[in-house]
């Protein structure tokens, strides 16, 4: 009796203890995770850029006088030398052909001056003049070939200021806005239009002293990595341009109010659609060899520190604090706290606490 009395206790102790460990493995959440592995990746940095052509010049008017012609219409392509704008001054034509008489009667007077040297030597070896007649010919001369000298420059200023009357493009490239029309009175200094040459862009962009750092790591035969490398543009309507551009240039000082170092991109534009002026975002891209990433929905941040629920070998959570670097996409790259093949809680973060023990579904990420 005693024996079966023990063996019915024994039996409902067993009952309940498998009723228990039933209720504990019912209350363990089943949370995905996912094995920490290092990988390849690629890194894209955004930066705004400000689009400018490679060349753009101010065509100004050089002297004072009426507009009274012009040749070209505003956002036409234009040859160098092709002349755009014709000014009226009378008066440079005057100064013109005022000079070119000086010069002829400059000339002239040499002519003389010579003959008149030849003919003094002449009496001069005969004894009927002094020799002191030769010295003053002679001088004369030299007066003449002086003024004749003093005429041609006279002629070349005033061939330089008659030019000036026809302004024509300094390169090839397309001519902006003409403010001003025919028949304007046009001052020395005025601005008469722009001419840009788009055949290839400029796209100039900044980047933060510390990123900067991190992408003069690796060099090549003394010059870094940045140089010659090739970056994508992203167009104001979120468009990505068709051709790449290369960076050629990095400026030589970090600007002191912003932290920031400029960079110049060169791109082609062989279609003309960029225009001096407008604006873009660059993306500098950067292979990173074996990074760790760890997905964005897996990081709790906590008083300005990031942590994620790290799973030991008996299922159970406790908490880490990881050094995080770049967002990239969804994911994080991390520069601290975290090694191959640890495993880390992927989602439902927000519903787990230190010590808490999990069935883990592994998951790829």
């Amino acid at each position: 009796m005693h024996k079966i009395c023990l063996a019915i206790i024994l039996a409902v102790i067993f009952m309940d203890c498998r009723e228990v460990t039933k209720v504990k493995n019912e209350k363990k959440l089943q949370i995905p995770v996912v094995i920490i592995k290092k990988s390849n990746t690629l890194f894209a940095s955004k930066k705004v850029a400000e689009i400018q052509a490679v060349k753009n010049v101010e065509i100004r008017s050089r002297i004072r006088g009426f507009l009274e012609s012009i040749l070209v219409d505003e956002g036409k392509e234009v040859k160098k030398g092709q002349p755009l704008f014709k000014l009226s001054s009378p008066e440079y034509t005057a100064d013109f052909t005022k000079a070119e008489a000086a010069l002829v009667r400059a000339k002239a007077e040499e002519v003389a001056s010579n003959l008149e040297v030849e003919r003094v030597k002449i009496l001069t070896s005969k004894n009927v003049v002094a020799e002191s007649e030769l010295v003053l010919a002679e001088s004369k001369a030299l007066v003449a070939k002086a003024t004749v000298s003093e005429a041609n420059a006279s002629l070349k200023n005033a061939g330089a200021f008659l030019s000036y009357t026809t302004l024509a493009a300094p390169f090839d490239g397309v001519i902006n806005r003409i403010p001003l029309k025919i028949g304007s009175l046009i001052n020395e200094g005025d601005l008469l239009t722009s001419i840009s040459d788009i055949s290839s862009i400029y796209a100039y962009f900044h980047m933060p002293e510390a990123e900067y750092l991190k992408y003069l790591v690796a060099r090549k035969n003394g010059d870094s990595l940045l140089y010659n490398r090739k970056v994508n543009l992203e167009l104001a309507d979120g468009s990505l341009y068709k051709y790449d551009g290369i960076v050629e240039t990095v400026a030589s000082e970090i600007d002191g109010k912003t932290g920031a170092i400029a960079f110049r991109a060169k791109f082609l534009n062989p279609e003309k659609l960029l225009k001096h002026g407008a604006s873009g975002t660059v993306s500098l891209q950067t292979n990173i060899e074996n990074a760790i990433m760890i997905p964005q929905r897996s990081v709790m941040e906590i008083q300005d520190k990031n942590y994620v629920f790290i799973v030991d070998s008996l299922n159970t959570i406790k908490m880490r604090n990881v050094g995080l670097g770049t967002r990239i996409g969804l994911n994080y790259l991390v520069i601290s706290g975290l090694s191959v093949n640890e495993k880390i809680v992927l989602e439902g973060v927000q519903v787990l606490r230190e010590g808490n023990s999990i069935i883990p579904i592994e998951k790829p990420f």
